[in-house]
């Protein structure tokens, strides 16, 4: 039945169904088909290795942006700590600069 079926499909003129069909239709319908799969395949395992690559890649480059945020928040957070030494420091500097004016000015 099945093989019928494909001997029907096969035939593309009514010379070459007169009894089994054109052999040689059926078999370059047929090796189409494969080379067409094949073909087919190839292109879709190529672009699937090439998305998995790319993938890949940008997990890594990833990794390495949140590292390098994480690395910025650090030095960010000490920046903010010797800010705020500092302003301690400048502040002290200003009233000991206040209590040496007075003293001067007392004397």
């Amino acid at each position: 039945m099945l093989l019928e079926i494909f001997i029907i499909w096969g035939c593309i003129d009514l010379k070459d169904c007169s009894s089994a069909g054109d052999l040689s239709n059926i078999a370059s319908t047929y090796i189409s088909i494969i080379i067409g799969a094949l073909i087919g395949g190839l292109i879709s395992w190529w672009i699937y290795n090439r998305q998995e690559k790319i993938s890949k890649t940008q997990d890594t480059m990833l990794i390495s942006i949140k590292k390098l945020q994480e690395k910025h928040e650090h030095v960010l957070e000490k920046v903010r700590k010797f800010e705020q030494t500092h302003d301690i420091i400048l502040n002290d500097i200003f009233t000991l600069e206040k209590k040496i004016d007075s003293l001067l000015e007392s004397k």
